[in-house]
C-alpha cells in the first residue's frame, strides 16, 4: 500500500514496525499530504485516496468478507478503470 501511495502522491511515506500489536510482527505503512488548494494537489489526492482506499478494501475481500466483497464491487462499477480480482467462494458445506 505504502509504495502505491508513493509512485500517486504522498508527500511521504513509512514503513515502521507494528508497535502494540506485537513488536517485531507486523509491519505497518502510513503516509501524509501537504495539499496545497492548487490542481496539482487535487490530483494526487484524488489519485492517492482511490488506491489506498480501495487497495485495503480489496485486501479484506480476499479475505473473504463480504462487506468487503460488496464494497469492491460498487468501486469497480463507479471506476471503469479498477479492475480487482474477486474471491472465489467455497460452500461450507463441502467441508463438514
Amino acid at each position: 500500500n505504502v509504495i502505491g501511495d508513493s509512485f500517486r502522491g504522498a508527500t511521504w511515506v513509512s514503513i515502521h514496525n507494528g508497535g502494540g500489536v506485537g513488536w517485531g510482527e507486523v509491519i505497518n505503512g502510513g503516509f501524509g499530504m501537504v495539499l496545497e488548494g492548487d490542481r496539482k494537489s487535487e490530483r494526487r489526492l484524488t489519485s492517492m485516496l482511490h488506491w489506498d482506499v480501495n487497495n485495503g478494501i480489496a485486501r479484506r475481500s480476499w479475505a473473504r468478507n463480504e462487506g468487503a466483497v460488496y464494497a469492491i464491487k460498487r468501486a469497480m462499477e463507479t471506476e471503469s478503470k479498477l479492475k480487482v480480482t474477486l474471491p472465489n467462494m467455497v460452500d461450507d458445506n463441502l467441508f463438514q
